[in-house]
């Protein structure tokens, strides 16, 4: 596959494609209206920003106990029930009157299940796709996301001041009846990709499976660890400069998304294994910068050229891809979303903790440089492309058989 007109022919990437934004529009909007509910209740800013961000911590929880359900449950009954799930437990939380522990509770139990969600979805894209195009599909769910976002943010603050937080919920929930209704009637049937019940122990196997390639674990550590410190340092854009923070998340949404593109649609496969760790490093080298206290227009520039290197994060996918037998694609996947929403939350609470003792701007700059430290080190573990066929066939060898 070469272009993005190629991936879009592929039977069952549309629908796969529609659910996926349809899901993520339900996060964005259900997000925010659930931020707004709970402030209003609570009057705090910091329960606020757990109920629009403790999912995608409580996603580790669901990474360590359920994962195995990625690869062992049908991917189109579990894309069609998970998303219902997630469209219920909306809906429960509008129900007038209920406490905020209540929401909470519905809340980190999605956040739980979500890790399969992922897991399912990503395992999906990568058995409708051909090998040679899973990069390109992966980019374009990549830009959507973005854009979806954005936009949701906006429709969301509409939708809260036209029909109040709690209406908001549910007009989410309809928006997750809508994908799991596109999932259940556009995607075929398909088998399990690994037999047997998933469980605690099956998720503890394959993950220790997982992780025991030495190969392996530097490509995850590569997409968790630098990614998650940079997102702490887009999380101190407020507090460095509150009136122009927006400016600067807009301008690193774009790069981002030209980014995806371009390394998506034309990189040659021929530089893929050779680009990761250079875009690792541009992913941090800029905000070494913002030490100099640089005027608005830098500052802009700064952080579109640094957020261009999260493209990174295609390669290294394609590289996990690489090395993982196709059976645990789903799980290798959800493992990968997991741990890099974890890392993102230790890298916020990294660079926020130096920044309330020294300043706004020296937290950016350690954490980056902290960023720029983590790639240095794995840099030897990922230059090295080749053994990938020997990776698979060894651990295919070694596999125990699931009854």
């Amino acid at each position: 596959m070469r272009t993005y007109r190629d991936v879009f022919r592929t039977t069952e990437f549309t629908p796969l494609f529609l659910a996926s934004a349809g899901q993520t529009a339900a996060q964005t909007v259900s997000g925010l209206a659930l931020g707004i509910l709970v402030f209003e209740q609570t009057g705090s800013a910091l329960l606020s920003s757990l109920a629009m961000f403790g999912p995608a911590l409580a996603q580790m929880v669901g990474a360590a106990t359920v994962l195995s359900g990625a690869d062992r449950l049908p991917p189109r009954a579990a894309m069609t029930g998970l998303t219902l799930l997630f469209g219920l437990g909306t809906a429960v939380q509008a129900i007038p009157g209920l406490p905020v522990w209540g929401v909470f509770v519905v809340l980190l139990g999605l956040g739980v299940v979500g890790s399969v969600s992922g897991g399912v979805r990503y395992g999906l894209l990568n058995e409708v796709l051909t090998r040679d195009g899973y990069l390109l599909g992966r980019s374009l769910f990549n830009m959507s996301v973005g854009i979806i976002q954005i936009c949701g943010f906006a429709i969301g603050g509409v939708l809260v001041t036209t029909l109040s937080a709690r209406g908001t919920l549910l007009a989410a929930a309809a928006f997750y009846l809508l994908a799991a209704v596109v999932a259940r009637f556009g995607l075929s049937p398909r088998p399990p990709r690994v037999s047997g019940r998933p469980s605690v122990a099956e998720t503890w196997r394959t993950n220790a499976r997982l992780w025991s390639s030495v190969p392996r674990r530097y490509v995850y550590l590569a997409l968790w660890v630098p990614n998650g410190l940079i997102v702490g340092v887009e999380s101190l854009y407020v507090p460095y400069s509150p009136g122009n923070a927006g400016l600067l998340f807009a301008f690193g949404a774009g790069s981002m998304l030209v980014g995806d593109m371009l390394v998506g649609r034309f990189l040659p496969a021929r530089w893929r294994g050779r680009l990761a760790v250079p875009l690792c490093v541009l992913l941090a080298a800029p905000y070494l910068f913002f030490a100099l206290d640089p005027a608005l227009p830098v500052a802009v520039v700064l952080v579109s050229v640094g957020t261009f290197g999260y493209a990174a994060g295609l390669l290294l996918q394609d590289r996990l891809m690489a090395l993982t037998p196709e059976e645990l694609s789903g799980q290798a996947l959800g493992l990968h979303t997991s741990g890099m929403l974890t890392m993102q939350g230790v890298g916020a609470a990294v660079a926020g903790a130096v920044a309330e003792l020294t300043s706004p701007a020296t937290g950016m700059v350690a954490t980056a440089a902290a960023s720029l430290a983590a790639t240095l080190l794995l840099a030897p573990g990922l230059r090295d492309g080749s053994g990938a066929d020997e990776v698979r066939g060894a651990e295919k060898d070694a596999a125990p058989t699931t009854q």
